[in-house]
């Protein structure tokens, strides 16, 4: 889920990476040997295999419904963000590192789904825009933020937020139950949906999207409920 709101008011969201078999003369194998330890092949080396896969669009989770912790309401539903001066508001309060390592990949200019969760019916609500790239979280080091980390250090802070904009609220709200429905067909028959990380990791607050994926779901605002 999302963050919360230190610097514009409301409390907010943060819900909570060959051989080949044959039969070669042994002048070939040397060949195929060299080529390897050039490339780095078999020796974990190879940067091109490890670089993690680059995403353009993503969903982010927050509460809609308000949920108290510590004293404060960390309720931040899409209306939240619309009321804000400029629309505009940091996504703070992910305190998880592949959550966080995901906010680090988007780059300004990327959309993402804004996902009501934790609520009565969780779903896609509307879309926003990333419009500042990852910087430091500030609440990590408020000890009155629900968030504060005392492990983390301003010389070398854990987390990161970034900033988002709100864009539209979609055509009609896309509740989890139909998304559910569209995934188990896509896992049967094959489709889009069918590796959404809404559902194959779903506790992540922060997720990626294929564009396969944000463009079939975004398709649903004009179609009847499944």
């Amino acid at each position: 889920m999302p963050p919360k709101k230190n610097t514009r008011g409301n409390q907010r969201k943060a819900v909570s990476g060959e051989d080949a078999e044959g039969e070669a003369d042994s002048s070939a194998k040397q060949m195929v040997s060299r080529k390897r330890k050039a490339t780095g092949a078999g020796s974990g080396e190879n940067t091109e295999a490890s670089c993690p896969p680059q995403y353009c669009h993503w969903l982010m989770k927050s509460e809609p419904e308000s949920r108290f912790e510590n004293g404060i309401d960390v309720k931040f539903g899409i209306e939240d963000l619309k009321a804000l001066p400029d629309q505009t508001d940091c996504w703070d309060g992910v305190r998880n590192y592949q959550a966080r390592n995901f906010m680090r990949q988007m780059k300004e200019g990327q959309l993402a789904f804004f996902y009501h969760s934790n609520c009565k019916e969780p779903g896609i609500a509307g879309v926003i825009r990333i419009v500042k790239e990852a910087y430091v979280d500030h609440t990590q080091f408020d000890k009155k933020d629900v968030h504060f980390d005392a492990s983390s250090k301003p010389e070398n802070p854990k987390w990161s937020m970034v900033d988002v904009q709100y864009q539209r609220m979609t055509k009609r709200f896309i509740p989890l139950s139909e998304l559910k429905k569209h995934h188990l067909q896509h896992r049967a028959e094959g489709g889009p949906l069918k590796d959404m990380a809404l559902f194959t990791r779903a506790r992540l607050s922060v997720q990626p999207l294929t564009t396969e994926e944000f463009d079939f779901v975004l398709s649903l605002e004009d179609q009847e409920p499944l």
